[in-house]
């Protein structure tokens, strides 16, 4: 017989009342959750309504100042200018090598003998 009995004398009647139906405890916990997740959906979207005015506010005061002095943008005309400066500016050059060093370099070393094999 354990010490203490898992039948308290004077258990309270919430308890007794959660045991038998469940439901009374997890529906109102579940309506409280769902109820707070529609009532934060306002605080939020209002934050991103505020957010969405500030940054139309900046672009259209950009747009005025962007749109005076602008130059129309063509791939083609930017591909050809900079491939005429790379080519103007470009030199192919050899740079010496250091004392000792072949032409054409170092030949790769020999791998090492395995032990295993011989």
């Amino acid at each position: 017989m354990p010490t203490f009995s898992s039948n308290p004398l004077n258990a309270p009647t919430y308890s007794k009342i959660f045991r038998k139906h469940p439901a009374l405890f997890g529906v109102p916990f579940v309506l409280i959750i769902v109820g707070a997740s529609f009532g934060l959906q306002q605080f939020t979207q209002t934050r991103y309504d505020l957010h969405a005015q500030k940054v139309t506010a900046l672009s259209k005061e950009q747009e005025l100042g962007l749109t005076q002095n602008r130059k129309k943008f063509d791939i083609r005309e930017e591909y050809f200018k900079l491939s005429a400066a790379a080519a103007e500016e470009w030199e192919p050059k050899r740079i010496e090598r250091p004392k000792g060093l072949p032409e054409w370099g170092v030949p790769p070393p020999e791998p090492p003998a395995d032990p295993k094999r011989a």
